[in-house]
């Protein structure tokens, strides 16, 4: 009786497993109806290091085998070393670079200095055009005028060297909830974002059915994505496969959709970073702290699923 209820437990949670997987291919090919393809219309789809447990090669390797386009990195500021082995070994994988700045100063003054000599550095460097610099841009807590500083020397610095720069919607920072973000963009024509709505969803205690102009106009001005899944509670669900998540998910693919399908028909280049995040950000069972789900496995996941819609 114990092999049979074994047996028959096994074979149900296969059946449960293909079938959700089966489903969730299905949906990732569904496609908004109004999506018609520019010519010059481009996909990337970048990998985080964040929580990777090895060398930059391996990891590098590893993106490359599982079908990454790129890798968005923190830009090692004052590091030469650190610098040159991070484009030789994109050099030797072929792949594309995103660039992540920011600072963690709790003054505003030295926060900016910080973060001008950072943002300088590496859109100014000549040995990798990077796709885009994406910033953890000021903090929550300073001011309107504080923070607005950050938007003006990027604007700047964007004009000069034509590479797109974008502030993230992250908690802590200045643009950390919806309210919050759409005050800058009506006030700063140029500003350009790195949508990472699931910290909204997080900030706000809901998926933002309250908030659907102050949405749509962040979506407007959308550059890249990173494409992490939110729940009202919490800034990542477990693992966006179980069909528990089934609502949040969709609800952020219909968001994700409305930059691709401006994207798609203007024929400009769509970036998104996979960024389901280790623990602590990965939820973990009490006093062990071992993972709920596997990192790695969610991300290419993610980036299986977003080829299969939005390429």
């Amino acid at each position: 009786m114990n092999q049979n209820r074994r047996k028959f437990i096994t074979n149900t949670a296969a059946g449960s497993a293909a079938l959700l997987m089966s489903s969730l291919d299905s949906f990732s090919l569904q496609t908004h109806p109004n999506m018609d393809r520019n010519k010059n219309y481009e996909l990337q789809i970048m990998a985080t290091d964040w929580g990777f447990d090895g060398t930059f090669d391996a990891f590098c390797a590893k993106a490359k085998n599982a079908g990454y386009d790129g890798v968005e990195a923190w830009w090692p500021t004052d590091n030469k070393a650190k610098q040159d082995e991070l484009f030789s070994t994109l050099k030797k994988y072929n792949l594309s670079l995103g660039i992540l700045c920011g600072g963690s100063q709790e003054d505003p003054a030295a926060h900016f200095e910080y973060y001008k000599k950072m943002i300088d550095a590496a859109a100014r460097q000549t040995i990798q055009r990077p796709l885009y610099i994406n910033n953890h841009s000021g903090r929550d807590h300073f001011s309107f005028e504080q923070n607005k500083k950050f938007i003006d020397h990027t604007t700047a610095l964007s004009k000069e060297t034509g590479i797109s720069i974008l502030h993230e919607t992250h908690r802590g920072r200045m643009l950390f909830a919806s309210h919050i973000t759409r005050n800058f963009i009506e006030k700063c024509p140029d500003l350009r974002l790195t949508l990472d709505i699931s910290h909204w969803c997080a900030v706000h205690e809901s998926l933002l059915a309250d908030q659907k102009e102050s949405v749509l106009l962040a979506l407007s001005r959308t550059e890249h994505i990173h494409a992490r899944i939110g729940h009202p509670e919490g800034p990542q669900v477990n693992d966006p496969r179980a069909p528990e998540w089934d609502e949040v998910v969709k609800q952020h693919v219909e968001w994700w959709d409305k930059v691709v399908e401006r994207k798609k028909a203007n024929g400009e280049r769509m970036t998104f970073l996979t960024e389901f995040g280790p623990p602590d950000y990965m939820p973990t069972m009490p006093y062990t702290k071992q993972p709920l789900g596997d990192q790695w496995a969610i991300n290419v996941h993610m980036l299986n699923l977003l080829r299969k819609r939005y390429a």
